[in-house]
């Protein structure tokens, strides 16, 4: 208890809130340098021997490196990986056949589809696939696991696309976004076939906005302007539009500069405290804001939705010739 307070006050001792911009932003709190780590280990050191140690052993667990695309340290929740995987591995091995064109998403559910499709290559059960990337990370880690790469200019039409969601409601209408790469993920799933969208049941909602915030992707120019027209949209009514910072592949604050992403733009997370009364409403309002260069809801698009709970994988379809694409 003693090591755990200490380390406590160690770790606040370095925070500093942000200046918040005219727009009165909420731009959230600084993250903890990783210097202070190296702060409380030299302190632990005047603490007894074995009480040191354990000092050392929980700052190690509080530095480890995050999975791409995830939210947290690796293995942080085993169950919760473990049903990730599972569902991952489960949509390449179900909608996915060699010689198809597929497109790859981005966060730490789709991370475990992609090394699926690594690892069927490699024991030659998948070949003759050609995949588009919807990230550089997910570009990355496709490229290790010696995935032939494309791009929508050469493939234009894909035979599936597999990702995973922050949250899904009872319409199979989708927020995407957590990991910052909307915009990629949207273009590629739309030129697909089938849009197979992997969850864990974490991320069933009743009503988008409460459960997860909508990003929104907007070009750095007049940013405060762009985020006071976002939240003067009668369907948005009563969103707080927070800036990002730090990193784009989550919408934690770990930073004190405007998250960047892939495409050089910076990201607003739209926080509601009542469920979206009508999202496609939302969507289109949102998609006709000048600034605004792409948002979160996925209205129409889930053909599937697998999702991973205690009791297994279900599987939820969205019924055939509805496609909105917004």
């Amino acid at each position: 208890m003693f090591l755990a307070q200490r380390a406590a006050r160690l770790s606040h001792s370095g925070l500093r809130r942000p200046a918040q911009s005219g727009l009165n932003l909420a731009l959230g709190s600084r993250a903890i340098a990783v210097s202070q780590a190296g702060g409380a280990a030299a302190d632990a050191k005047r603490l007894p021997a074995a009480v040191a140690a354990a000092g050392l052993a929980c700052l190690a667990v509080a530095a480890a490196p995050s999975r791409p695309g995830g939210n947290g340290p690796a293995g942080m929740d085993t169950r919760q990986d473990e049903l990730k995987k599972q569902v991952g591995y489960k949509a390449i091995d179900d909608y996915v056949r060699s010689g198809m064109v597929i497109g790859l998403g981005t966060g730490s559910t789709a991370y475990f589809a992609v090394e699926r499709v690594g690892q069927k290559l490699a024991s030659g059960e998948l070949k003759d696939i050609v995949a588009v990337p919807t990230s550089k990370r997910t570009k990355e880690q496709a490229e290790k696991l010696g995935i032939p790469l494309a791009t929508l200019d050469t493939h234009p039409n894909l035979d599936v696309a597999i990702d995973g969601a922050d949250s899904v409601d009872p319409s199979l209408n989708l927020v995407k976004g957590g990991g910052g790469a909307h915009f990629r993920e949207k273009i590629v799933e739309a030129a697909a076939k089938t849009f197979v969208v992997i969850i864990d049941d974490s991320k069933l909602c009743d009503g988008l906005g409460p459960h997860f915030p909508i990003p929104v992707e907007i070009v750095p120019f007049c940013h405060e302007h762009t985020a006071r027209v976002v939240a003067s949209l009668p369907a948005l009514k009563g969103c707080r539009p927070v800036l990002r910072l730090g990193s784009a592949a989550n919408n934690k604050p770990d930073g004190d500069q405007p998250a960047v992403t892939d495409n050089g733009n910076y990201i607003l997370d739209l926080h509601f405290t009542q469920p979206i009364k009508d999202a496609k409403a939302a969507a289109q309002q949102l998609k006709n804001t000048i600034g605004v260069v792409e948002h979160g809801f996925f209205v129409g698009m889930a053909s599937v939705v697998l999702i991973a709970g205690k009791d297994g994988i279900s599987e939820k379809r969205r019924p055939k010739g509805w496609w909105s694409r917004l």
